[in-house]
């Protein structure tokens, strides 16, 4: 439970006002922060050649204003709302189900998975189990909007074992009626505050930490957090309450600023739902309650974010909203893009790699 829903014992609870008028202090100073890293060590502005989309991916925004794009505040009652389901997936049992992959891998024994989550939902997914040594670290991996068809293994340790859940509707947890289209899923319920397809997302990524710790229980303390797009935006929403993860790195997340999402052109499932609003305008009313740049005033483990100054799919502000509202220790990590294809790409990822490596050293 983040430390700010607290009240100190014989004291009444604050008020929501004011808890958000603390975080919103918190989020002023952080915003003073430096950047972590020398002087010149990111790109200021996106240099990734030409590109085909009607719109400028940066939006007019360079390094120095990106950092300066000030979080929303969440609605009230934003904390109680995912407390409570993140208490309701704790007393979840996931009873996780392992069977021999097909897939082989030097460093690791790769198991298909299962297990269950909310809603008697079956998630299917893999976990990596490492070959050289028993497992001291543990991590859960969130997928991006394109899917995911076998686990990854650019990782940034080979002795760590690695839960790979697909969200609900896609990939191996596909299930009728949702649609595994991006462009449909991201609108599954998305009138319904409490019935939206991303709440179960969330709580999809709560009960696989859970089937992690059953699995490998000696990881306990010692479990990381590695989410890309979607999977960075759930991944923010899910450890604003989440107290088993110590470390976390997101990279390009989605869902940050949903207000300033929902103006900026786009293209991909962000697209779908400003088609969906401009029809529904009152889904913006749902939309704040699953807001990554809110969730994220609330995180208070070390947060590495991995954040890109181009990108035609998740637009940077919002990326970068969600890295300046993180009140604790945090790293940020500059893409000259995210979503698209550029000549540096392979160089900036290694690099990432390297500092992901080093970030979790500790964990």
């Amino acid at each position: 439970m983040p430390a700010i829903s607290a009240a100190a014992p014989g004291r009444p609870a604050p008020s929501a006002f004011h808890l958000w008028l603390r975080v919103r202090k918190a989020a002023a100073r952080q915003l003073r922060r430096p950047l972590v890293g020398l002087p010149g060590a990111f790109p200021a502005t996106a240099d990734v050649g030409p590109h085909d989309y009607p719109f400028d991916p940066t939006y007019g925004y360079d390094l120095r204003r990106l950092c300066a794009v000030e979080p929303p505040l969440p609605p009230d009652g934003f904390v109680e709302f995912w407390q409570a389901r993140y208490q309701a997936a704790l007393g979840i049992d996931p009873q996780p189900r392992l069977r021999p992959s097909a897939l082989r891998h030097a460093q690791f024994c790769v198991f298909d998975l299962e297990y269950s989550s909310s809603d008697g939902f079956t998630i299917g997914g893999w976990l990596l189990w490492p070959t050289t040594q028993p497992p001291r670290q543990g991590f859960v991996v969130g997928h991006g909007y394109g899917g995911i068809e076998s686990p990854s293994f650019v990782l940034p340790s080979l002795s760590a074992v690695y839960l790979f859940p697909c969200f609900r509707g896609i990939a191996r947890s596909r299930r009728w009626p949702i649609s595994d289209d991006p462009n449909y899923h991201v609108l599954h319920d998305i009138h319904l505050r409490e019935r939206y397809i991303i709440a179960g997302c969330v709580e999809d990524l709560w009960t696989a930490v859970s089937a992690l710790l059953q699995l490998a229980p000696q990881t306990a303390g010692h479990l990381g957090y590695l989410g890309s797009s979607l999977g960075g935006g759930v991944g923010a929403l899910a450890l604003a309450c989440e107290t088993r993860i110590a470390r976390a790195h997101l990279k390009v997340p989605t869902f940050g600023h949903q207000a300033l999402r929902l103006t900026l052109p786009t293209v991909g499932s962000a697209a779908a739902v400003q088609d969906f609003a401009q029809r529904h305008p009152e889904v913006a009313q749902t939309l704040a309650w699953y807001d990554a740049a809110s969730a994220a005033r609330f995180i208070r483990q070390p947060t590495l974010v991995a954040a890109a100054l181009f990108d035609p799919a998740v637009a940077p502000p919002g990326q970068f909203a969600v890295y300046n509202a993180l009140p604790g220790v945090r790293q940020l990590f500059v893409l000259s893009a995210g979503h698209f294809p550029y000549a540096r790409e392979s160089g900036e990822e290694k690099r990432l790699l390297a500092t992901l490596h080093a970030f979790f050293a500790g964990l």
